[in-house]
């Protein structure tokens, strides 16, 4: 009955991986106990050595082969994924005047926004305007 060890060892690396910060390491460790346990229990690799041996290496193996690909896929740097839906360019309506430099309320596709006029004149009230950038929750935005 070895190989319930493994698998127990497998399943307990996997929540330690679930619950600490630690970038994907200890999850190969845990798949690797996995596949011993379960190569262990079809009779497989009965040895104690080989078991420890399959362990090492598929644990080593797939942290080399699949680590990066995989914090890539996490990160969002996988090239992909559909693009981010971005505001520049898009009309905003100042809400009240806003003089050069000035912070004040814009509305766009229907929400409030704190806007920014980044342009070198004065926005009047309801003027239509582009919006050139987001910061944050701040729109910054010049006259069309």
């Amino acid at each position: 009955m070895i190989w319930w060890y493994w698998v127990l060892l497998g399943l307990l690396l996997l929540g330690i991986e679930m619950v600490t910060p630690g970038g994907f390491y200890i999850l190969f460790f845990g798949l690797a106990a996995l596949i011993v346990g379960g190569l262990t229990g079809i009779g497989f690799a009965q040895d104690e050595w080989l078991q420890w041996l399959m362990f090492s290496g598929l644990a080593i193996l797939s942290l080399l082969a699949f680590r990066s690909s995989l914090l890539a896929w996490m990160n969002g740097r996988n090239g992909n994924l559909p693009p981010m839906d971005t505001l520049a360019g898009e009309q905003a309506t100042p809400l009240e005047d806003l003089a050069a430099g000035g912070t004040g309320k814009a509305e766009l596709r229907g929400t409030v926004w704190t806007a920014h006029n980044a342009g070198l004149t004065p926005l009047l009230k309801h003027q239509r305007c582009k919006v050139d950038r987001v910061e944050g929750l701040t729109l910054w935005i010049t006259a069309e």
